[in-house]
């Protein structure tokens, strides 16, 4: 299985290197219609009416072989073209030649012909073959009418690669979209899949395989992936038989003053959850007390300010450092991030140490590029906007890919979409990760989980991915009702899953 996500023009190049390779564009079209048929015979009762709605391009075509497949297991089946089948061209010609199908154009010039709210009554499916994933401009007229038709049907709507009006690379709505109750795709997925709000419209996707060889990506060297597993268990740190707590890492996590201490304490048992051999808590003289009465496996460790953090981090055995959560905002955590950076040390910076340097981020991300080893910065949407204000009007695959190469960090861009992203361009998109993580002291689990993998060595990128992976599937293990304190050992399932290989 691979991870990798294919732009809608890395898609057409694909095709194009598999026509070339001796597989002819019929026959492709041949085995996604088939695959597009059987999706929509699982949602029609035998001999059921589908409606295929077929547009002016090869998405049109996988809708004439679709079509033409059903009507020879009995189904219903009603064949409507957008525009004059005249239009057809190449691949998409041929298909609807050979569907021999009585049809109708729902259109004459700018205007759709009948009523269309009435038009798919007592339809069971309706089978969008419009668009998909190629479009590159706002439906508007005759198309956005007929989409608004469609979802408000009873129907169950099948989209064909990707519902009709979602931007294949974005996920962006260009002018109105189909709602899907189920997506085919072929050979990948695209990147409007995973991004909202086109995820929210795809419904169960189906990607399947029509003869396009894996082999093809190497010509084509994509750039975004899904996150899953597959991208980076070749980095995933298994404990060695040998291995002792001093060979995994020694994770640091800064704590801010008394009254707020307690999203450090999160992020510290999450670390040392994740596998880091040893995790101390640097705790200002004030909070000495309350947190060593929460503490016991996680060590502590007093210091005074950041004028006490070069000699405090001079240990080179403390290796990778975390600073933000609950540690204040202003010029002292900016002193305190000054300090760590300089000592080159692996670190995640989240929360308060981003906040704290929204009236100057260059001058964070210079730091960033003369000294840190890696780096990683995991911003939700409001502190991106903080560093980042310029980039508002950017998609967020763009935003935070963006991001990384200005800052030479890689950008954990928070969200039911998460985007990671790397200085070099790397970004994977994740999907695992349940609507109840939205719960205070979440990210700083996150966080937590991302500097214990800094600290056993696996690289920047891979470490955030995984971290973000494994902070779904603790979401999902815990469950509904969760709060941020189920979240550390709820991590214990997702780890047998990688231990085991079962994921």
């Amino acid at each position: 299985m691979t991870a990798a996500l294919l732009t809608p023009d890395e898609m057409g190049q694909a095709d194009r290197l598999t026509i070339e390779g001796g597989l002819p564009g019929l026959d492709l079209m041949e085995r996604a219609g088939s695959a597009v048929a059987g999706m929509a015979a699982n949602h029609a009762p035998a001999g059921g009416r589908i409606h295929i709605l077929c547009g002016p391009g090869n998405n049109g075509g996988d809708g004439f072989v679709a079509a033409r497949l059903l009507a020879e297991k009995g189904y219903d089946v009603r064949v409507d073209l957008l525009k004059s089948p005249s239009g057809l061209k190449g691949d998409a010609a041929a298909a609807f030649a050979a569907m021999t199908l009585p049809f109708e154009i729902l259109t004459s010039g700018d205007q759709l012909i009948g009523h269309m709210a009435d038009r798919f009554t007592g339809a069971d499916v309706i089978v969008d073959a419009l668009f998909g994933a190629g479009l590159d401009r706002p439906l508007s007229g005759p198309a956005a009418e007929l989409v608004e038709a469609v979802n408000g049907s009873s129907a169950a709507i099948i989209a064909v690669d990707l519902p009709s009006g979602i931007n294949g690379a974005t996920g962006e709505i260009m002018g109105s979209a189909i709602k899907a109750h189920a997506t085919v795709t072929f050979f990948l997925k695209k990147p409007g899949h995973l991004l909202f709000p086109g995820r929210g419209l795809c419904g169960f996707i189906t990607v399947a395989q029509i003869g396009i060889e894996t082999g093809v990506l190497n010509t084509i060297g994509p750039t975004a992936f899904e996150n899953i597993p597959d991208l980076w268990l070749a980095s995933w740190p298994r404990p060695a038989v040998d291995g002792h707590k001093y060979s995994k890492g020694h994770a640091v996590v800064f704590s801010g003053p008394m009254a707020r201490t307690g999203a450090v304490r999160l992020s510290a048992m999450a670390a040392l959850r994740t596998g880091a051999g040893l995790v101390t808590l640097a705790s200002p003289p004030d909070a000495m007390m309350v947190n060593a009465s929460h503490l016991t496996a996680v060590m502590l460790k007093k210091i005074s300010g950041p004028e006490a953090i070069p000699e405090f981090l001079s240990d080179p055995r403390l290796n990778a450092v975390l600073i933000g959560p609950g540690y204040g905002i202003g010029e002292d955590t900016q002193a305190a991030v000054e300090a760590i950076i300089a000592t080159g040390r692996s670190l995640v910076l989240d929360a308060d140490a981003l906040t704290s340097f929204s009236k100057k981020p260059q001058k964070l991300f210079d730091l960033i590029k003369e000294n840190a080893s890696s780096a990683i910065l995991t911003p939700h949407d409001g502190e991106f906007q903080r560093l980042f204000p310029d980039l508002a009007g950017l998609d967020k695959l763009a935003r935070a890919r963006e991001a990384a190469r200005r800052s030479g960090a890689v950008v954990i861009l928070k969200g039911p979409d998460t985007v990671i992203a790397a200085p070099d361009g790397r970004a994977a998109i994740n999907c695992n990760a349940p609507p109840f993580l939205a719960t205070a002291g979440s990210g700083d689990v996150l966080a937590g989980i991302g500097v214990s993998l800094l600290a056993q060595g696996v690289p920047a990128f891979e470490a955030a991915c995984q971290a973000v992976w494994l902070h779904g599937e603790a979401g999902r293990t815990a469950g509904p009702g969760l709060i941020a304190e189920d979240l550390p050992a709820a991590l214990r399932e997702p780890f047998q899953k990688l231990w085991s290989g079962h994921f």
